[in-house]
């Protein structure tokens, strides 16, 4: 049982620790909403591609210098059972503030592209995981296209498999298991 004391501590000390988790790390407690979602996706790229130097989709893809470089916002809070890419009808509603978002950012940018990036967490073989996290992209781009009437044309998909582990373990960790949208118009040809 903790005494007064030790329960005084644990609230000091709590926040100090929580600060130093690098804020990627932290895993989200709700969806973002269209607005937040919209907001990430529109910000600027933290550098300016000169027309001349753009890659193509591919490229972009291998290049994670570039990627860190592209309007980006994480999204936790599609639960991917363990094993699985299936996005349940559960989950539609959090799908929706995606739509939602890429869709006034697509009426405003009609030229606009968006990267969605599956990833895994850690158990099983890599190449497993790679073509889970495909399938989570490519389950993630089809719900949007099929239910929500996004252009397939504006959505491209890759898969990183345990590559990018926002929680480092090698243990199931549903944090892991996530999509990530970015904005690649400004990086490609």
């Amino acid at each position: 049982m903790l005494n007064r004391r030790q329960i005084l501590l644990a609230a000091a000390v709590a926040p100090l620790a929580i600060s130093a988790i690098p804020d990627s790390a932290l895993a989200q407690a709700e969806m973002p909403s269209a607005e937040a979602i919209q907001r990430s996706l529109e910000a600027a790229p933290q550098r300016r591609m000169r027309p001349e130097n753009r890659v193509t989709v591919d490229q972009f893809k291998r290049r994670p210098e570039l990627r860190r470089q592209a309007p980006s916002i994480d999204i936790q809070a599609i639960n991917f059972e363990f094993n699985s890419a299936e996005i349940g009808r559960s989950q539609f509603p959090k799908v929706e503030r995606i739509a939602f978002a890429l869709e006034r950012i697509l009426r405003r940018r009609p030229d606009a592209r968006f990267l969605l990036e599956g990833h895994t967490d850690a158990v099983g073989s890599f190449a497993y995981n790679l073509r889970l996290s495909e399938m989570r992209a490519r389950s993630l781009k089809s719900v949007l296209v099929r239910y929500f009437g996004l252009p397939s044309y504006a959505l491209e998909t890759v898969g990183y498999g345990e590559e990018f582990l926002l929680v480092p373990t090698p243990n199931e960790s549903w944090e892991n298991r996530r999509v990530t949208l970015r904005r690649i118009d400004d990086f490609i040809r």
